[in-house]
């Protein structure tokens, strides 16, 4: 099975573009896919996705509910199909107090001397609801700061996909990368895999040809570097649907470079599906 995280120290549209984008590809190859939203920001991948989810709604149902083991329904009952060949479990308002939901959630189970682990919670409700049996890739996908959300996304899958600008500060970041880690590993108590490292935004300059080279040393894969596509993903945001929606049904003709940016997403989801293999 496939799980992964998208994790970025910047954050930004960068690390939910490479999510959706990431999701579709597994879809058409054929995979069962189902991705997971627990960014509570307006701009996260449900809204990029164009569900239409009731995330303002205090009364429903949704998976911040679910962590702090309060549901209204079934787990099942939160998947949303896509128009891409995959299900999404949407965000929603109340994720913004995760922590404090947690943390009281914690309390009342250790007042009943009951246990509740909220780093843990993801994984425990994706389990109790047999999700495992029903998917064969799950893509979460958080917010970059560090907090319950990251965590659970950490807890659940194991494993990251990064997202870098290939920039000095990009390089710095992934120079601390083990660091970053190994934090996260003694924070959630489990090991941690980097499963790609995915420069974007890359231009022909020396310099940057020295940062993937360093990506590599540093022993981190780096199966595709993708290049400036600023007008391609922000009109994916726009138009509130993957790449390969908005090339196949949105742009007017076919352009040779953002064709090129397909294959390669298409290249970097087989990677990631051979090393789960």
């Amino acid at each position: 099975m496939l799980t992964y995280t998208t994790y970025s120290e910047a954050g930004g549209v960068g690390k939910t573009t490479l999510a959706s984008n990431l999701a579709d590809a597994h879809a058409q190859h054929g995979r069962d896919v189902l991705a997971i939203d627990l960014d509570p920001q307006n701009g996260s991948l449900t809204y990029l996705l164009g569900v239409d989810a009731p995330r303002e709604d205090g009364d429903a149902d949704n998976i911040a509910r679910h962590l702090i083991d309060r549901p209204k329904g079934d787990f099942h009952e939160l998947v949303e199909e896509t128009a891409y060949g995959f299900d999404l479990v949407p965000s929603h308002n109340m994720l913004e107090n995760l922590g404090d939901l947690l943390g009281r959630a914690e309390s009342m189970a250790e007042d009943l001397g009951e246990e509740f682990d909220r780093w843990d919670r993801l994984r425990e409700v994706l389990l109790d609801a047999g999700i495992p049996d029903e998917y064969d890739t799950i893509v979460v996908d958080p917010p970059a700061t560090a907090g319950p959300h990251l965590y659970n996304a950490i807890a659940a899958t194991r494993s990251l996909v990064i997202p870098l600008e290939p920039t000095g500060k990009g390089i710095q970041s992934i120079e601390g990368l083990r660091d970053v880690v190994q934090g996260f590993e003694d924070t959630v108590g489990v090991t941690v895999g980097v499963l790609a490292v995915v420069p974007n935004g890359v231009g022909r300059t020396a310099d940057q040809q020295r940062y993937l080279e360093r990506i590599r040393e540093l022993g981190y894969d780096a199966p595709v570097a993708i290049g400036e596509r600023a007008s391609l993903f922000e009109g994916c945001w726009d138009a509130q649907r993957t790449a390969f929606s908005y090339v196949d049904e949105v742009r007017d003709r076919k352009r040779d470079h953002e064709m090129e940016t397909l294959e390669q997403l298409h290249t970097l989801a087989r990677h990631l599906e051979e090393v789960s293999a």
